[in-house]
């Protein structure tokens, strides 16, 4: 009888060893995980806060191709209209 509990317990000790080893293993890529998610977060505050600047960007980009193609526009009716 007492084999057979001292197998029990070896048996268990190792469960218990393998069940250590894959907390760690879960507590590392938790970890990770985390770290990912908060350098992700960091880029999208980034994001963020650079749309209204990209925004009035596009605006004048805007601006310049409309100005430029009336420019053009003008040009080409005062050279064959006129």
């Amino acid at each position: 009888m007492s084999d057979m509990s001292f197998k029990q317990a070896k048996e268990l000790v190792e469960r218990m060893e393998f069940s250590e080893i894959a907390l760690k293993r879960a507590v590392e890529n938790i970890e990770s995980s985390t770290q990912n998610f908060e350098t992700t977060l960091k880029h999208q505050e980034d994001i963020i806060n650079k749309l209204p600047y990209a925004d009035k960007k596009l605006s004048y980009m805007s601006i310049a191709v409309a100005v430029n193609i009336g420019l053009i526009v003008g040009i080409l009716i005062g050279k064959y209209l006129l």
